[in-house]
């Protein structure tokens, strides 16, 4: 038993690694590797690369053709069971004559979740699930925040100097961090659903928030050869629809949506034919946007598995305290900004020790002459 377990093990981190190549075209749906073995020979791979196309096993089975026939198919997510842009790939497992299914984890969508492996039980296939459970789970984070929780998964992207500094107080910040720091930026953009901004990045630094060729070194962002770079959802939290009509990020590729409580109709209008959508959302009590129901609206009406918040100190502070931060990219360039430059963070009525954020820091690397420090923030008890 344990020399299978060993084998099934071995196989499906070879699954997670094909599934690893739709990490930049896959969204709105979950990374997906697959690996056809027969007589300890692997006759057939596939991996989902792009939204709207055949699934992994699909691609698996048309690669080892007859030789699926009596095979044990390698899956790191339950296969499908219902039909949506394409058929169910748990019937045609099924039709492909598998004989076991050895799964990672199950599928969390409730159109799926558990059917998939009753179709394929019923017909007689053999089922293995949890095998490299945690790593499946963690290559779709986004999909499975959202699928369970119906809020995105967030990582929170912030450049700062080494006394903790974001921008000069005039607002100016481009640039903090090089190249290659930059470039990190440009694949975590890449991995997102959505960008999420405030209106002072717009206004001071006329941010893109697209997806861009890297400044430094090999490509940063691998995408298929001649398809384009996916631009992520650009959404800019405009709390009084102040969004010049000549931004940038209004004329490029992709959408920008702006999140607003104003209801001024002709400012609307006018954003809107400059190329915007508008959301009016709910005010908190001090009379700015509700992140929580513009997290809500970015899970359920647009599909956003994973946000990437690209912000100033405000707007960083209030999606911390609103808990809606899992991961944050804190770049620390060597270089000082002084004591009137803005901070890293604003929160408010933190005056006391006993208010601190407590954060687990999970990575610390060099990018250029920058260092990025991953941490997550612990869940305050």
């Amino acid at each position: 038993m344990s020399g299978q377990f060993e084998m099934d093990a071995l196989y499906m981190a070879h699954a997670l690694r094909l599934a690893e190549r739709g990490r930049y075209t896959t969204a709105p749906n979950p990374c997906v590797g697959c690996v056809l073995v027969r007589d300890g020979q692997i006759v057939g791979e596939g991996w989902h690369l792009w939204v709207g196309e055949n699934h992994a096993e699909v691609n698996a089975l048309h690669d080892a053709g007859d030789q699926a026939r009596g095979a044990t198919a390698y899956v790191t997510l339950e296969p499908c069971s219902h039909h949506g842009r394409t058929p169910p790939c748990s019937q045609a497992l099924v039709d492909a004559g598998i004989v076991r299914l050895v799964v990672a984890m199950q599928d969390p969508n409730p159109q799926v979740a558990g059917r998939g492996f009753r179709m394929c039980e019923d017909a007689g296939i053999e089922i293995v699930r949890g095998v490299l459970e945690a790593d499946a789970m963690a290559l779709n984070r986004g999909f499975v925040a959202r699928m369970t929780g119906r809020r995105p998964f967030t990582r929170l992207k912030m450049a700062m100097s080494m006394d903790g500094r974001t921008a000069m107080a005039s607002g100016e910040s481009q640039w903090i961090t090089g190249p290659a720091a930059r470039d990190e930026v440009q694949r975590l953009r890449a991995l997102s659903s959505a960008v999420v901004t405030g209106i002072d990045s717009i206004l001071y630094d006329d941010s893109r928030l697209t997806v861009r060729l890297p400044e430094a070194g090999e490509p940063a962002v691998p995408v298929p050869a001649g398809r384009p770079y996916r631009q992520p959802l650009r959404v800019v939290v405009d709390t009084h629809l102040r969004m010049p009509v000549a931004a940038r990020c209004l004329s490029e590729p992709g959408r920008t949506l702006i999140a607003t409580i104003s209801t001024d109709e002709t400012k609307r209008q006018v954003l809107e034919r400059a190329g915007a959508s508008c959301i009016v959302l709910p005010a908190t009590p001090d009379g700015q946007v509700d992140l929580e129901a513009l997290w809500r609206y970015l899970g359920q009406q647009e599909a956003c598995n994973d946000i990437l918040l690209e912000t100033g100190a405000t707007l960083a502070g209030a999606a911390l305290e609103a808990g809606l931060v899992d991961e944050m990219h804190l770049f620390m360039a060597p270089t000082l900004l002084g004591p009137e430059a803005r901070p890293l963070f604003s929160m408010a009525g933190m005056t006391a020790m006993a208010h601190q954020r407590h954060l687990h820091i999970e990575d610390v690397r060099a990018f250029g002459d920058d260092w990025r420090i991953l941490a997550r923030p612990r869940i305050q008890g």
